[in-house]
C-alpha cells in the first residue's frame, strides 16, 4: 500500500454548531460540507480540556489533560519533556513533518517533532490576526516542495478567533439591519464583561458607532467561518490538483468551540457548554474513509492521535490513552466510543464536566465571574440548551454524577502520581483578566 500523508486543520475557535454539514441553517461552509460528504463526521466530538493551549496539547500527547497536566491557557505547569508527541511518532517513521502555527512562540513544545516550523504571524502585531489566506501562501509550496515523499501537515487556522474581522467581500453575508441602534440593548450585558469593554473600545468600535446588536457580531462570527471555509477549499484543492488527493488524509477540527451569548458569556470559550465543548471532525480519504459516512460514536481530542497513526501504518505510542478508532471512517462497522465526556477549564473558570448521552454535570472547584452555581446538572434530552439547571430539582442524579466524576478525578491522580486536582492546584489563570488588568 502507498504510504499515507495526513493534513490536520485546526480551526481555532470552530464549533460544530455553525457549520451547515452540522445542521446550521446559514450557508458557512460550503467547502466543509463538500468534504464532510466526501468523507465522515463525526456527530459527537468534544473537547477534553480547553482553551487552546490545554486543547493543542490534549490533541498532540494523545493525553486526557489530567494525565499530561496543561489544564490552562497561560498556566505554570510544563509538559513533561518524556511524553512523546503525535509529529514524533510521524518524524520517527521518516515522515517530512511540518506545523504552520504560531503556538510555539508560547509554549515550546508545540514544536517538538516538526522538522518545519512556519510562522507567518511573525509579520503580525497581534499574531492571532494572521489569516488563512497568509498561511496558504507557506503550505502549499511547502505541499508542493514535499511531494514525493510521505508527510505529516500540521495548520492552525485562527480566522474564527476575536476579534472577528473577515475582509470586506463577506461582510454583506448573514446580517440585515443596523449593527449600532441605539434601541438595541442586546449587548449591555457584555460590556459588564472586562473582554466587552475592551471590544467596545476596539473591534466593535465602527466609524457609525458602537456596535449594540449581538446578532451583528454572530454574523461576523459566521462571516469569518465562511472565509476560513473558503481557505480549506483553496488548501484542499492544491493537494488534490498535486495528485495526492487518494494517499493523503485530512481532518478537519477545532481546538474548541465558541460561545456567542449562551449563559451570558459572549464571543468567547470558556464554560464547559455544548457551544464550546462540541466541536467538528471530519476525516476525507477518497478510496479509504467511506463517503457520506455520519457517525454517532461519543469520542474527545485524545481519540484523534491514535487514529491518525493508525490510518499512515504507525504504531502509537503506549503514553497515548486516546481510543483508536479509524476502523469507523473506513466501514460501517461499530468503533469505540466513550460512554462518558470528561472535560475541564481552568482558565477563566475552574470546573469539571462530566457528560453522558442523557445528562452533564458540572462541578466549579471556585465561584467565577459570572456568578454561575458551583454545581450544575442539565437534561440534554428535554434541554439541549443547558437553560434549565436541575441539580437542586433532582439532588439524587446530581450526587450520583458528582461521586463519579471525583472518583474519575481520584483515579487518574493516583494513576499520574498527583495528590492535588489540577485546577485545584493552578487555579484560574487569567485572573487578573477577569479584574480588569490589561
Amino acid at each position: 500500500m502507498p504510504h499515507t500523508n495526513v493534513v490536520v486543520l485546526v480551526n481555532d475557535a470552530l464549533g460544530a454548531g455553525h457549520l451547515g454539514c452540522y445542521g446550521y441553517d446559514r450557508p458557512t461552509s460550503p467547502h466543509i460540507d463538500r468534504l464532510a460528504a466526501e468523507g465522515t463526521l463525526y456527530e459527537q466530538y468534544f473537547c477534553a480540556g480547553l482553551p487552546t493551549q490545554p486543547s493543542f496539547t490534549t490533541l498532540l500527547t494523545g493525553q486526557h489533560p489530567i494525565e499530561h497536566g496543561v489544564v490552562s491557557h497561560g498556566g505554570s505547569h510544563q509538559l513533561p519533556a518524556n511524553i512523546p508527541l503525535l509529529p514524533m511518532a510521524f518524524l520517527k517513521t521518516g515522515y517530512a513533518t511540518c506545523s504552520v502555527d504560531n503556538l510555539m512562540r508560547e509554549r515550546l513544545w508545540f514544536g517538538r517533532g516538526f522538522e518545519y516550523v512556519i510562522d507567518p504571524s511573525q509579520r503580525r502585531i497581534l499574531s492571532l490576526g494572521v489569516t488563512c489566506e497568509e498561511l496558504n501562501r507557506r503550505a502549499i509550496p511547502w505541499i508542493l516542495q514535499h511531494r514525493d515523499e510521505p508527510f505529516f501537515l500540521f495548520i492552525h487556522y485562527w480566522d474564527t478567533h476575536t476579534p472577528y474581522a473577515p475582509p470586506e467581500k463577506y461582510r454583506h453575508l448573514f446580517y440585515e439591519g443596523n449593527p449600532v441602534d441605539p434601541a438595541n440593548r442586546s449587548l449591555d450585558e457584555f460590556w459588564k464583561h472586562p473582554f466587552g469593554r475592551l471590544a467596545r473600545d476596539t473591534w466593535l468600535r465602527t466609524p457609525a458607532g458602537v456596535v449594540t446588536d449581538a446578532e451583528f457580531v454572530t454574523a461576523l462570527y459566521d462571516q469569518e467561518i465562511r472565509h476560513v471555509d473558503d481557505g480549506i477549499g483553496e488548501l484542499v484543492q492544491a493537494i488534490d490538483d498535486a495528485g495526492l488527493r487518494e494517499n493523503t488524509l485530512i481532518a478537519i477540527t477545532g481546538d474548541h468551540g465558541e460561545s456567542m451569548t449562551e449563559h451570558g458569556i459572549f464571543y468567547e470559550h470558556h464554560g464547559l457548554y455544548d457551544p464550546v465543548l462540541r466541536i467538528p471532525l471530519i476525516l476525507r480519504q477518497p478510496g479509504r474513509v467511506a463517503a457520506g459516512a455520519r457517525r454517532g460514536e461519543m469520542l474527545q481530542h485524545h481519540d484523534l492521535a491514535p487514529t491518525l497513526l493508525a490510518a499512515a501504518g504507525i504504531r502509537a505510542p503506549r503514553s497515548m490513552s486516546g481510543l483508536n478508532f479509524w476502523n469507523t471512517a473506513t466501514g460501517p462497522e461499530p468503533g469505540p466510543e466513550r460512554e462518558e465526556i470528561l472535560a475541564c477549564e481552568s482558565t477563566l473558570q475552574a470546573k469539571w464536566c462530566l457528560r453522558t448521552r442523557e445528562h452533564k454535570f458540572i462541578l466549579a472547584r471556585e465561584a467565577d465571574f459570572y456568578g454561575t452555581p458551583l454545581r450544575e446538572l442539565y437534561d440534554l434530552g428535554h434541554d439541549p440548551g443547558e437553560k434549565h439547571n436541575l441539580a437542586e430539582v433532582n439532588p439524587e442524579l446530581a450526587r450520583q454524577m458528582e461521586d463519579r466524576l471525583e472518583a474519575w478525578i481520584a483515579r487518574h491522580l493516583e494513576l499520574t502520581g498527583r495528590k492535588t486536582d489540577p485546577l485545584i492546584e493552578q487555579g484560574i489563570s487569567l485572573r487578573g483578566v477577569l479584574e480588569g488588568a490589561y
